[in-house]
């Protein structure tokens, strides 16, 4: 579903009602703040951590598995 020029322009004027004209650049940092924080979470979230990679070497950390090599 597409929104077309009219139905943009009627919901950027109903959010100047509601929110103030002050009001919408505050809006739309503070969603682009979240945005930024949720994706960065998600990044860190799906990569590996130090403790799941210490596990890939039985237990043991980098250091450690390099000295007993």
């Amino acid at each position: 579903m597409a929104f077309g020029t009219t139905e943009i322009a009627i919901l950027v004027i109903l959010a100047i009602f509601v929110f103030g004209a002050k009001k919408i650049p505050e809006l739309a940092r503070n969603v682009g703040r979240a945005k930024g924080e949720f994706q960065q979470g998600l990044q860190e979230g799906l990569s590996d951590s130090s403790s799941e990679s210490d596990m890939d070497r039985g237990g043991m950390t980098e250091a450690v598995a390099d000295e007993s090599e």
